[in-house]
């Protein structure tokens, strides 16, 4: 048992898989810049998606399969705040001081989360599809089976997460082990790039599908309405949207997960350098969501002002009654005691 736990190295702390990696994960100026920026991005993910889960719940508008996919999503990026936020707590000189069981929870809360996104876009996809070939602007999918594309999508999140865990990894076989995460195997690195990819191809492959159909159908009805026909009761408004999601979310990973798959089949490359800045990058992805659900779409801007209209309001109202509850002080009794008495002899006034 203790030759396999010395061959295995998995008593070694994350210090001895860095060195053989040849990374240098120590503090410095850019480590400074990621820790402030993820900061800042990780309280608004966390504030933001929060109201956009709360908004779906309380607005009766939101009760359809799209917004509540919306809200799984939304979920996701809440996940992503907290695991950035444990990243950030245990990066730079503390990962060196890592357990291998340490590291493999804070990869896997990052790997967890982008595949809860990268799996609730695709469902969203698929829904958008459904309905839109059907020319309506909500799918007739019933809760039970929102509810179980919602389990599935989280239980492949996590069985994805759980993987490297579970022996796709390099503690055996440190030649193995990729350089931005060093107990990571390559050959894991390079899967897990290359399915993420192909699942992006997937969902602009579908969008594309999609788009050409609405043009079609448009054109379509403006020759046979001659162009009299409303616009608002079409599935065009959240195709918009999903597809700035998409967009973005592509834009936000695809430079990391490139990377990634540089990694895992070019020796001699590189690519550590730029580590920091593609993380910082995927955080900024999970900023913009609640920004493009409140810009494009205008009932759930007006539901979050309302929110945050509410949320101020019940504070201002726990703050009047701790004022309230305040025992009164002999000044303020005096006082008291006088308006009292002054109540008393305009009642009388009154009465007269």
């Amino acid at each position: 048992m203790g030759q396999d736990n010395i061959t295995c190295h998995s008593n070694e702390s994350m210090g001895f898989f860095y060195n053989k990696s040849g990374q240098e994960d120590r503090g410095s100026q850019t480590q400074l810049i990621l820790q402030v920026g993820g900061s800042i991005f990780c309280c608004f993910i966390l504030v933001s998606n929060s109201m956009v889960i709360a908004a779906v719940i309380t607005n009766k508008r939101f009760h359809y399969p799209f917004y509540y996919l919306l809200s799984n999503l939304a979920a996701s990026d809440f996940l992503a705040g907290i695991a950035y936020i444990y990243l950030m707590f245990n990066t730079g000189a503390v990962s060196r001081t890592l357990t291998v069981k340490q590291y493999f929870i804070r990869q896997g809360l990052l790997d967890v989360s982008l595949s809860a996104s990268l799996a609730n876009l695709l469902v969203i996809a698929l829904e958008r599809y459904i309905s839109v070939m059907k020319w309506k602007v909500h799918s007739n999918l019933t809760k039970r089976r929102v509810v179980l594309l919602i389990i599935l999508v989280w239980a492949i999140s996590i069985f994805m997460g759980a993987v490297p865990r579970l022996g796709w990894n390099c503690i055996c076989d440190i030649s193995q082990c990729s350089r931005l995460a060093p107990i990571f195997s390559k050959s894991y690195v390079v899967f897990w790039s290359v399915s993420n990819l192909v699942v992006f191809l997937i969902m602009v492959a579908i969008y594309l599908r999609i788009y050409i159909y609405v043009k079609r159908k448009i054109s379509t009805m403006e020759q046979h309405t001659n162009g009299s026909f409303n616009r608002k009761k079409t599935p065009i408004k959240l195709i918009k949207t999903v597809m700035v999601v998409i967009g973005a979310f592509v834009i936000c990973w695809t430079p990391g997960l490139v990377i990634l798959l540089i990694d895992g089949l070019c020796q001699s490359c590189n690519v550590i350098k730029l580590k920091p800045w593609l993380l910082l990058l995927a955080v900024a992805n999970s900023v913009m969501n609640p920004c493009i659900y409140s810009y494009k779409d205008k009932e759930m801007w007006l539901t979050l002002k309302n929110l945050s209209r509410c949320i101020c309001n019940g504070t201002r109202r726990q703050r009047s009654s701790r004022a309230n509850k305040r025992p009164l002080n002999s000044a303020q009794e005096g006082g008291n005691t006088q308006l009292s008495s002054e109540e008393t002899k305009t009642d009388d006034i009154l009465k007269t």
